[in-house]
């Protein structure tokens, strides 16, 4: 039975992410589920059936995310510092980071030696999120996964000016009301939450390589969109989504 040395715990406010490594910082285990409105009952239960695979008794744990103070934890730490840990590490270098998350994006210049000089972060309103695109989904009851397709294959695109999510949200369905093309509205879509992320880039200061990561970092067309608006191929990880979660138990191998 492997020995973890510390694990991190996201709790987002859309998916729970927990990660343990080694003493060397190694990944041995990373899990996703969506968030349970009691995320101190769904971390016990997913700590408890750990312990059938993994020595997790002396185990450091590091929270961090939405409901980081539900949880009983040694540390809690800000999402900022745990998703450039988690980045920096990943990729051993400085530059934009990009976290864009279910509600909230963060933008995070790190130094080459891995300190983050400044950041930036919209929490306020959903629009440039994954709620962005998940609501509009739910609304022309489109699979969310099917949206980034949509946006993909369409040769044209509809303007959508707003940026709130849910003015666009309104905007989009009587572009449609008026005969335009899903395809092309979904792209539009698209299109506003990449240039609400660019401009928070540029607001903080873009510094390449740009590396994203979040649960949006798998939408294709947002990332393809994202290297047209900023000429720069972003980077991305494995697994976007547990960064916050991998810099949480990264920094738990120092407590």
């Amino acid at each position: 039975m492997e020995t973890v040395k510390s694990i991190g715990i996201d709790a987002g406010s859309t998916t729970l992410k927990i990660v343990g490594v080694n003493e060397k910082g190694k990944i041995l285990f990373s899990i996703v589920e969506d968030a349970d409105p009691k995320v101190e009952e769904q971390t016990e239960r997913v700590l408890n059936k750990l312990k059938e695979n993994y020595d997790i008794e002396s185990s450091k744990i590091v929270a961090t995310g939405y409901g980081s103070n539900l949880i009983k934890a040694d540390k809690k730490v800000t999402e900022i510092t745990c998703h450039a840990k988690g980045i920096y590490e990943y990729f051993k270098t400085g530059g934009t980071a990009v976290d864009i998350g279910g509600q909230d994006n963060k933008v995070i210049l790190i130094s080459k030696n891995g300190k983050v000089i400044d950041f930036i972060m919209n929490d306020k309103c959903a629009s440039g999120t994954g709620r962005f695109l998940e609501n509009t989904a739910w609304r022309l009851k489109i699979p969310t996964e099917k949206m980034a397709e949509l946006a993909l294959n369409s040769d044209g695109e509809v303007k959508i000016s707003s940026t709130c999510a849910v003015f666009a949200e309104s905007e989009v369905i009587s572009h449609l009301s008026r005969g335009q093309k899903l395809e092309h509205v979904i792209k539009g879509l698209h299109r506003a939450m990449v240039k609400r992320i660019t401009s928070m880039i540029y607001a903080v200061g873009f510094n390449p390589p740009l590396m994203l990561s979040g649960g949006v970092a798998k939408n294709k067309a947002v990332v393809k969109m994202l290297e047209e608006e900023l000429g720069e191929k972003p980077m991305i990880p494995e697994n976007p989504q547990i960064m916050g979660a991998f810099g949480a138990a990264l920094i738990g191998l120092s407590q």
